[in-house]
């Protein structure tokens, strides 16, 4: 698909794209980075590309979601700035090496207009490979099976937040009738005539057999609720 363009044609623009995995492949004395710049040097110019500019992933492993990658993010913005169109790499996996990194980089790519082209393997992107298929069917999945999810918790959420408003929490008038007219008429009568405090009617509903839900002696601002109610 390829071919090799006419000396007098128009070069098309693009921009190179390396990368390395491991630390120790990275250096002066190191050839990963020399190696994958000449067999992309050697391509663009058998095929008619005019190399625009280069960026470089050292130390980063191919299994990186190309959006957790510096060089490749700073590719994509200068891609977006000056409308460049085609990345060219030495091979599918110094693009990535994980097969589902590497089609839902491309399938992203593809989103953006861009054309990606490994130099080893022009077409590998553009080939439907029933593997590839594969792939990118179950990578489909999982994206609406999280999309769905999201949705159910959401809802899920609303209709608590709604539920939370419309029932509140129950007041001890609901919960025991009982008790808050007991600590009413404790409130209003004593031996001496006299209002007892909040703290003797508590005192007086536990002699009664009356307390809260751990079986302690209601507080005084409990009391308070019931026999303002």
């Amino acid at each position: 698909m390829y071919k090799a363009m006419k000396r007098n044609a128009k070069r098309v623009e693009a921009v190179a794209y390396l990368r390395t995995s491991s630390a120790a492949n990275v250096g002066a004395d190191k050839d990963s980075d020399r190696r994958q710049r000449a067999a992309i040097e050697s391509f663009a110019e058998a095929n008619g590309y005019e190399l625009v500019d280069e960026f470089y992933d050292a130390a980063v492993s191919g299994a990186d979601p190309i959006g957790e990658r510096p060089g490749f993010a700073a590719m994509l913005n200068r891609i977006a700035g000056n409308g460049v169109r085609t990345i060219l790499v030495e091979s599918p996996d110094r693009f990535a090496r994980d097969l589902a990194v590497q089609l839902a980089g491309h399938d992203h790519l593809r989103s953006l207009g861009v054309t990606l082209i490994p130099t080893s393997s022009p077409d590998f992107f553009i080939e439907d490979t029933p593997t590839a298929v594969l792939v990118r069917q179950v990578l489909g999945a999982i994206a609406q099976f999280e999309k769905a999810t999201r949705v159910a918790k959401l809802r899920a959420a609303r209709q608590r937040k709604a539920i939370g408003k419309v029932e509140g929490r129950k007041s001890w008038a609901e919960l025991n009738p009982e008790l808050v007219a007991t600590a009413k008429r404790l409130r209003s009568r004593s031996p001496k005539g006299h209002q007892r405090s909040l703290r003797q009617v508590a005192n007086e509903l536990a002699k009664l057999g009356f307390t809260n839900e751990r079986g302690v002696r209601f507080s005084a601002s409990s009391i308070a609720s019931m026999v303002s109610a």
